[in-house]
């Protein structure tokens, strides 16, 4: 089957490659812009000159784009046109001429916008559209004897000598004054292929930070075919899914007394070896169902990664994408250390059984509003709130009940909606992208009650009762965010992000009603990063952030998680910080020394979104890190007047003494 690809590779060509002309023609010339997408390689060495400029009266070629020593990209004068442009053949005036320089290090393995404005008198550098300096110059004004043969200035990179730089260029355009550089930077982004990190399933996350996944256990990855300002890419292209070696870089091969392929992909059903079903893309994006085959332990314990790319991309870096590392381990070591942690247990850190989640399904059957606020995995819920904290006889005897009155129970609530079976398995068995698209289309179709019953029925298939919570936020999650999103874009495809904090925050206080504490820089670099945006937000952008803050703020405006966020002496939570943070925070702290953090790879509609996490120093020195159920914490301090505080109750957890402070690590 021959691959599907309208990704157009002949667009992109190597930046050694490059070479523009320039007319000047007299003194009332006014400007130019040079304006091209650039991809550089790690392999690049500093400092080089991206783009170098000559022209007929010159013997030797001067810089006129380089990357300086620390990384950081000038713009210096054109020898045609300003009297301090550098002297070609001292190397040394390059560093002491005018320039415009950014601020910071130009990234690597990136596609980047660069616009250069150049006019007689000044010069103007721009990078991803935004204006990062410019710098007033002199004219040097040459009258042309010959105007039959207009002035012209050669503006070129090079390969093989030591100013070269390694790397690609898309879409250079030399544009008259009238054309602004921002419209090129929209015009024609290029394309870059990437993994949803935030889709994920069937996936843990060492402390190491390295993916854990089970030896022919099935888990899922979206790939995303996007251009580089957030837009998704809709024209039909195929990826295939390779593994390799982290270490080399080189494929795993099937061992000699294996028939099986390294890396397995379910397809309609079928299971088929990844090299030979390439996955289409649709509107940008498609889920991977994949296994690995070779355990990590009989492979000298090397690392593994999958590799996706797109069949005829010419080995383009940005037309490929790599995972994590990955190690690959047997079934029964997956969720060690993984289990979430209970306020409804008396021993918080216990791990979940898989007698506890049998107990839990029979426990569901009712199909009610109460189950959905009582929904938990654990059985010891009425000995931690047994002293008046809340917990109906109604919940006793359905543990009393019997297995037929409870198999008419669960009869009896699977025909009370009309949701199929099919669709109950859809959602249970889909990755995070499926499951909001489903919740998106029956959230708009069904009554509130009849979306409270799919969240039991999806409970009581699943065996974890946590989707209920994120079933039940869905349609206030999608209603507000199209509202808060209009309201900040104002009908605008993108928006600066200064334009977007004020909104958030106002939003956000509101949900987490706690209008006593506002967000930090802090908060808002994380949610940033969390977006995927830089200088500008897309809808995309505002939906991945949305999707992380509506559950941590929902979670926030419950009554018992609300004080502890309204705490200011001691601070319990700090705010939004990443696990890298917490850890960094806990070096060389005693035991029992921990932090509370809501972790950012949870997104609704994952079913611990709006979790929190312990972060701490075990007994053994080592750091942890447990889960706390939001939904299994009382949904408010009126309806549990008698419940412990939350800090109380971590505080009386035997591995829990004392709270740490965040440090942070950069």
């Amino acid at each position: 089957m021959a691959p599907v690809s309208a990704v157009e590779t002949d667009r992109y060509s190597l930046l050694e490659d490059f070479k523009v002309d320039v007319e000047v023609e007299d003194e009332d010339y006014e400007s130019f812009s040079l304006c091209f997408w650039v991809y550089l390689l790690n392999s690049t060495t500093f400092p080089s000159t991206i783009i170098r400029q000559v022209h007929s009266d010159m013997s030797v070629s001067a810089p006129f784009l380089v990357l300086n020593e620390n990384k950081k990209m000038m713009l210096l004068p054109l020898t045609l046109l300003h009297k301090e442009a550098p002297d070609p053949v001292d190397i040394s005036s390059w560093t002491q001429v005018p320039n415009v320089c950014t601020k910071s290090e130009f990234p690597l393995e990136k596609w980047v916008h660069v616009g250069c404005e150049v006019s007689r008198n000044f010069m103007r550098l721009l990078i991803d559209g935004e204006v990062v300096g410019d710098k007033f110059l002199t004219s040097l004004f040459i009258k042309n004897t010959n105007p039959e043969c207009p002035r012209k200035i050669s503006l070129f990179s090079v390969g093989g000598d030591g100013y070269s730089v390694q790397g690609f260029i898309q879409c250079a355009q030399v544009l008259p004054a009238t054309c602004h550089v921002e419209h090129h930077y929209m015009k024609e982004p290029p394309p870059l292929l990437s993994v949803d990190r935030s889709s994920s399933s069937g996936i843990n996350l060492d402390d190491d930070g390295v993916w854990k996944v089970s030896c022919w256990e099935f888990f899922a990855l979206d790939v995303v075919l996007s251009n580089v300002i957030g837009q998704p890419v809709k024209e039909d292209v195929e990826v295939v899914a390779s593994l390799l070696y982290v270490d080399s870089g080189t494929r795993v091969e099937a061992k000699m007394t294996e028939a099986e392929t390294p890396l397995l992909i379910s397809y309609e059903g079928a299971e088929f070896s990844a090299d030979d079903r390439p996955i289409k893309l649709m509107n940008g994006r498609s889920s991977f169902k994949l296994k690995i085959s070779q355990l990590s332990s009989k492979n000298d314990n090397r690392l593994f990664c999958i590799k996706f790319e797109i069949p005829n991309g010419k080995d383009y870096p940005f037309l490929q994408a790599l995972t994590s590392p990955i190690r690959c381990i047997p079934k029964r070591l997956t969720h060690d250390d993984h289990y979430p942690l209970s306020t409804e247990s008396p021993d918080l850190l216990h791990n979940t059984s898989l007698a506890k989640r049998a107990r839990f399904i029979k426990e569901s059957v009712t199909g009610s509003e109460e189950s959905y606020q009582q929904c938990n995995s654990h059985p010891q819920t009425s000995k931690q709130f047994e002293s008046g904290n809340g917990v109906s006889s109604r919940h006793e005897e359905e543990n009393s009940s019997t297995d037929s009155e409870n198999s008419e129970m669960r009869d009896s609530a699977v025909m009370r909606y009309t949701i199929s079976d099919s669709t109950i398995f859809r959602y249970c068995l889909g990755n995070l992208t499926e499951r909001s698209l489903l919740l998106k289309e029956i959230t708009n179709n069904l009554s509130d009650d009849e979306v409270l019953g799919f969240a039991d029925q999806v409970s009581l298939y699943s065996g974890c009762s946590h989707h209920c919570y994120q079933i039940n936020m869905a349609k206030k999650l999608i209603d507000e965010g199209t509202n808060v999103w209009i309201l900040i874009s104002r009908n605008n495809q993108r928006v600066h992000w200064d334009n977007v904090v004020c909104e958030i925050e106002e939003h956000f206080m509101r949900i987490s009603k706690c209008s006593s504490r506002s967000l930090t820089n802090q908060d808002f670099n994380l949610l940033r990063r969390i977006s995927g945006c830089y200088e500008y937000m897309t809808q995309e952008n505002f939906e991945k952030m949305w999707c992380w803050l509506f559950p941590v703020a929902s979670s926030i405006s419950r009554g018992l998680i609300n004080g502890m966020w309204r705490s200011s002496s001691p601070k319990w939570v700090e705010g939004f910080i990443t696990k890298e943070d917490a850890e960094h925070s806990l070096q060389g702290q005693e035991p029992g020394t921990f932090i509370l953090r809501f972790p950012i790879s949870r997104s609704w509609p994952h079913p611990d979104a709006g979790s929190l996490v312990v972060t701490y120093v075990g007994h053994d020195f080592a750091l942890h890190h447990k889960q706390l159920k939001i939904d299994n914490i009382c949904e408010s301090s009126e309806r549990y007047m008698d419940a412990k505080p939350l800090q109380d109750m971590l505080l009386a957890e035997p591995e829990l003494s004392r709270l740490g402070r965040i440090i942070r690590s950069h």
